[in-house]
């Protein structure tokens, strides 16, 4: 059976987490205009760093230090190859921090779907809901 539109990028958001170089949380984001996907992003150590798979989390106040999250390696990739994110919508495995959550206001994203509670920030929801960004909960 054919995957309705959400459900097929929330799944491709979950394939994008198997590139994550942290096993503590595999986090896959993407970046979506009009059906078509702009950027991808996973949750891991900055290029030319050492992963947490390798040696380990560098842990500050029981959050490793070491990764960059996926939503802002999603964002970074459309700097990087010049690709608006204006008016665009995010799939993330994971429901944004609130670091992540400023990041992807200020990209434009207008919608997020995500399909993990992990770590629900009422300031963040405060936030989306302030910037009239709608959050949909969907099933894996």
């Amino acid at each position: 059976m054919r995957p309705e539109w959400n459900d097929y990028f929330i799944e491709i958001a979950h394939t994008v987490a198997t590139r994550s170089t942290c096993d503590r949380a595999q986090v896959g984001a993407l970046l979506v205009r009009d059906k078509r996907i702009l950027t991808t992003g996973f949750n891991g150590s900055p290029s030319h760093l050492p992963h947490c798979y390798d040696v380990g989390h560098l842990m500050v106040n029981g959050h490793c230090v070491r990764t960059t999250h996926a939503e802002a390696n999603a964002i970074i990739q459309a700097a990087l190859h010049g690709i608006s994110t204006k008016d665009s919508v995010c799939y993330v495995t994971h429901f944004p921090c609130i670091n992540c959550v400023k990041m992807l206001i200020n990209a434009g994203v207008n919608q997020i779907y995500y399909s993990s509670d992990y770590r629900i920030d009422d300031l963040a929801l405060e936030f989306l809901t302030t910037a009239k960004v709608e959050v949909i909960r969907l099933q894996k």
